[in-house]
């Protein structure tokens, strides 16, 4: 049924006299502006990660790398961005979304030229921590601005154009990452992020206009970014040196810190997360548990994908990129649809069905073996894109429409931080499953059956947390049945 109006929060200590929501453009023609800045900049993140990827195993044999190495190369970059992203979600709202977003284009852009120069794996993943800083700067920031510029009766269709430029760069990045590592090596991959962040930050200075610094005046909460990055390397540390005694101590170290941080957030005037986001919206809350679930049962499976094409299946890195596109490329062309449809209809069963093929998909990767044939592959790779089109889009509008303008900077921060942190543990399970089953070794034909061994355990990890993930969907309630929550 057609959906009501979205209940909004306004669930902050701040003054209304600091809070202030500024001139936001109107337009048409500035919304589309604004569009295309955010598309180039949702393009360009999932580009590099989605080619670097499909590169590992190149990038593992230039280094001679061990399996825990080569899984950091992915990882330092997402754990970087999750570690900031909420922190500059914040900073964004106080001293201005432009700024930031600017100042992360820039960052990564410089970073990417870089890594064409690295020489050692420990300047390729310190490196790749810059990147993964320039990454939050820009995921905080980018959706923060369309929400802001798009009303709610078009926000689906903005958030579904944006977020197909997301699985553009996911649908491109293995295919032209695995031409360009075959034909002109890996370090190709980080020349091509260049133009493109040139591109967009002259779009930036010369087209976008306004600040949208509507939480000027407010005190940065130094604290608790710090707690809150602590909590996050010790878990992400703490799943690469499992079955070791250290690894176990630094989880619960890191779980306890989040617990920590929580307590701490709840008592401060000016957080760094408004943990009453989530006590106050049934639908803020799960929607971001749903993403969180989402994305720790699906970001590996490329990852893994990517190393069992090559390695046991023997395909080169441009043939094993033409396959993965497949998922991406269902995802680009379902996620507008799936957008427009949350604008109209409740996200609460689209979303829930998307996870629904989700797990569906993981459930048939469970079965793959060194003999699995292409066909079967791409099949399960177009049910989880349809899965993925069907969840993102909804749930992300649902998100964003949970909350105030003046909250937007955090929720872009938190949507786009419960899609890292998902990310995260996601590699940390595909880590700890290597550590324990295959150890520190570089993957050679003599551990090709551990490395088949991995993936069963992990896909059957991925599919128990897919189908938690439906029942957090669906435990969100409908967006017309709750009302609007008063500070």
């Amino acid at each position: 049924m057609p959906v009501e109006v979205p209940a909004t929060i306004d669930a902050g200590r701040q003054d209304p006299a600091i809070c202030r929501v500024p001139a936001l453009p109107v337009t048409a023609t500035e919304k589309r502006i604004v569009l295309l800045i955010a598309i180039l900049a949702g393009f360009l993140t999932p580009f590099d990660g989605s080619a670097v990827n499909i590169a590992l195993p190149t990038i593992g044999t230039a280094f001679h790398m061990d399996a825990i190495a080569l899984s950091w190369v992915a990882t330092a970059y997402i754990l970087a961005s999750a570690l900031f992203l909420v922190p500059f979600g914040k900073l964004a709202d106080i001293y201005g979304r432009k700024k930031i977003f600017l100042s992360g284009i820039c960052l990564f852009g410089a970073a990417s030229l870089v890594m064409t120069l690295v020489a050692t794996e420990q300047q390729m993943i310190s490196v790749r921590v810059i990147q993964g800083i320039g990454a939050a700067m820009i995921f905080g920031t980018s959706l923060a601005i369309l929400t802001a510029v798009y009303p709610p009766g078009e926000r689906g269709k903005a958030l579904g154009l944006y977020i197909s430029a997301v699985y553009l760069g996911l649908t491109l990045g293995p295919f032209f990452g695995g031409i360009l590592t075959d034909v002109f090596g890996w370090r190709s991959i980080f020349y091509i992020n260049v133009p493109i962040a040139i591109a967009a930050a002259i779009l930036i200075l010369w087209k976008l206009k306004g600040e949208w610094a509507e939480c000027t005046g407010e005190k940065f909460d130094i604290p608790g970014s710090l707690l809150y990055s602590v909590a996050l390397v010790a878990i992400m540390y703490g799943f690469s040196v499992l079955p070791d005694i250290t690894g176990g101590i630094l989880l619960v170290t890191g779980v306890v810190l989040i617990g920590v941080f929580i307590w701490y957030e709840q008592r401060l005037t000016y957080p760094v997360l408004n943990m009453q986001l989530f006590f106050k919206s049934r639908i803020f809350a799960f929607s971001n548990i749903a993403a969180l679930i989402n994305y720790s049962a699906t970001y590996a499976v490329a990852f893994l994908l990517s190393l069992d094409l090559q390695y046991t299946k023997g395909f080169s890195a441009e043939y094993a990129g033409f396959i993965i596109v497949a998922a991406p490329f269902v995802q680009m062309i379902v996620s507008p649809f799936a957008g427009r449809l949350s604008d109209r209809y409740d996200s609460q069963i689209i979303s829930s069905v998307g996870m629904g093929f989700t797990a569906l998909g993981l459930f048939l990767l469970i079965f793959l073996t060194e003999t699995t044939p292409l066909w079967y592959i791409i099949m399960v790779l177009m049910i989880l894109g349809l899965g993925f089109g069907l969840f993102s889009s909804p749930n992300t509008n649902a998100i964003m429409s949970a909350v105030e303008k003046k909250y937007y900077g955090v929720a872009s921060g938190l949507n786009g931080t419960m899609r890292l942190l998902g990310q995260m543990l996601s590699m940390g399970i595909a880590m700890m499953l290597f550590a324990i089953i295959i150890g520190q070794v570089e993957i050679t034909p003599a551990y090709y059956p551990q490395f088949t061994e991995s993936l069963h355990w992990a896909f059957i990890l991925f599919t128990i947390m897919c189908v938690i993930g439906i029942f957090a969907s669906l435990a969100r309630g409908k967006r017309g049945g709750q009302k609007p929550v008063e500070g």
